[in-house]
């Protein structure tokens, strides 16, 4: 764990890594805490709490009843949203010593088939309304060998929990390396198919001192975590339910079919929440209700997009809070984080590099440059799955060591802090400027009608590209033109001339990945339009 230091250079000359050779996150976030406080919960759904005694129980059935049918190394997928046996299921996987495969419930068709057909994955867990759709690609799935429905027996799928009825509760888990292979989650590219980053059981420790800070020294007495982020994603499952675990904190197990500002905040006063990962977008919409239930947490981290001054404030007042940034990425994540009880919060700056990770802008003095993390790192991918070319390109050497590129462009602050500027293919270029779409879009949000934006270049053949504004609305306003003169001006007058959108253009939804990140890629083509 961190250890408080009055600054973040004494806090990083203070810590080290310690990973053993041997381990297992399985045993790690369920046995080993069952052992020490078995009645301890572990996992909230609703009114129903299961201890840590419980889970190991219910994670040995399911190992033993997948154990007729994978071994170690097997990839075995897991595709239901935020439940009791979502969880028990990955460290039953991670126990076998076999490779999970975290999926999203809301994938259609081809994306599944892509990930369960490149992964070869052998048992997938669902329930029934996806075993259905899993059912329409199985011929195309020649790896597949049995499906198990949490819900009744179908003709798509195998009851597992009448599978269980049978299976002992008694697990020997297998001795895992910390180097051997646990999860192999895909990631989307801007170009190509998605591709499986595979991560070992350290990936787990590697997590933890980005968690620690990014919730201002997790955990504390009374700490309780929620998250409206999908466990199928790196940053719902280790940001957030593994670490969780592994502290023996209780995690609340909620995700909404599609998120709603004023259910959040009265899940989080219902079940007592005290920390909670928010994402941008979740923020974003959370701001919108008027008379939010009070609640006082003690830490909110967020990450994924860039968080300006109006967001920090906003949450300051409603939550008791500083919202904590971070930055990462599915191929290594969680490496760089702000600290609202080490350092005071700089809107629009992502934070410090997390202590044990060294993360370097790769330009010289405050110049804009490629983000780059030097390797061996705890937390970093082992390789892209059967792509050895995607994985060399993802690093270059260094005067003899190696760097993960990240593929985002940033620049170090006078307070040693990194400042996101943006994706290598989002930053646009006009008149000679290069300009990076987070500053114009954290300004735009200060406009009360935005509720959104997302900001790309757009082709011009007098400066090359121009500022292109995409603005999804606040309820109580109306697309108009002179609104979007306003909405233009108002960025021209906080940011400099050259930064501000010379096109705005009205969304009725902003595009968004399964994570919420704002997809630049289709503003981009929408501009073609």
């Amino acid at each position: 764990m961190l250890k408080r230091r009055a600054t973040i250079e004494e806090t990083r000359d203070a810590f080290r890594w310690d990973i053993p050779k041997r381990y297992n996150i399985g045993v790690d976030v369920c046995d080993r805490i069952a052992l020490n406080t078995p009645d301890a919960p572990a996992i909230i759904v609703g009114e129903t709490v299961t201890s840590f005694a419980a889970l190991k129980a219910l994670s040995n059935k399911i190992a033993n009843v997948l154990s007729g049918h994978a071994k170690q190394g097997d990839r075995i997928a897991v595709l239901l949203p935020q439940r009791l046996e979502t969880a028990a299921s990955h460290i039953a996987i991670l126990k076998m010593g076999a490779i999970s495969l975290p999926l999203f419930t809301l994938f259609g068709p081809e994306a599944l088939m892509h990930r369960l057909r490149d992964s070869g994955a052998r048992v997938l867990i669902t329930d029934a309304q996806s075993a259905s759709v899993i059912n329409g690609i199985r011929s195309e799935l020649p790896d597949l060998e049995v499906v198990f429905s949490v819900d009744a027996s179908t003709e798509e799928a195998t009851d597992l929990h009448s599978a269980l009825a049978a299976a002992s509760d008694q697990f020997d888990p297998v001795d895992t390396a910390a180097d051997d292979p646990a999860f192999l989650i895909y990631t989307s590219g801007t170009t190509g198919n998605p591709k499986g980053a595979l991560h070992a059981h350290r990936v787990l420790l590697g997590h933890l001192p980005g968690v620690e800070m990014s919730h201002n020294y997790f955990p504390q007495p009374g700490d309780r975590i929620w998250t409206p982020a999908d466990w199928a994603w790196i940053g719902g499952l280790l940001d957030v339910l593994m670490p969780a675990l592994h502290h023996g904190v209780a995690v609340v197990a909620h995700r909404f079919a599609k998120f709603d500002g004023l259910a959040a905040f009265e899940l989080m006063k219902k079940h007592k929440v005290r920390n909670a990962f928010l994402p941008p977008t979740a923020l974003k919409i959370m701001r919108q209700v008027e008379t939010p239930p009070e609640i006082e947490l003690r830490s909110i981290a967020s990450g994924g997009e860039t968080l300006g001054a109006e967001l920090i404030s906003w949450g300051e007042k409603v939550f008791g809070t500083t919202i904590n940034e971070f930055y990462g990425q599915t191929e290594c994540n969680m490496i760089v984080s702000s600290c609202a009880e080490l350092a005071p919060a700089e809107p629009g700056v992502m934070g410090f590099a997390v202590p044990g990770h060294e993360v370097r802008v790769l330009a010289e003095g405050n110049n804009e440059g490629p983000i780059a993390v030097r390797a061996p790192d705890p937390v970093m991918f082992l390789e892209y799955w059967k792509n050895p070319k995607a994985t060399a390109e993802k690093f270059v050497t260094i005067d003899g060591e190696q760097w993960l590129l990240t593929g985002d462009t940033g620049m170090m602050t006078e307070t040693g802090r990194i400042r996101f500027v943006g994706r290598d293919d989002d930053i646009i270029s006009s008149g000679g400027y290069r300009i990076g779409p987070a500053e114009i879009e954290d300004c735009l949000l200060t406009h009360p009608a935005v509720q959104m934006a997302g900001v790309v270049g757009k082709p011009d053949a007098l400066r090359g590209e121009i500022v292109v504004a995409f603005v999804q609305l606040a309820d109580s306003f109306s697309a108009s033109e002179a609104l979007a003169k306003e909405i233009a001006a108002h960025v021209k007058e906080r940011l400099a001339a050259y930064e501000y959108p010379r096109e705005v253009r009205f969304l009725d939804t902003m595009p968004t990945t399964t994570t919420g990140k704002i997809i630049r890629r289709n503003l981009r083509e929408m501009c073609n339009d």
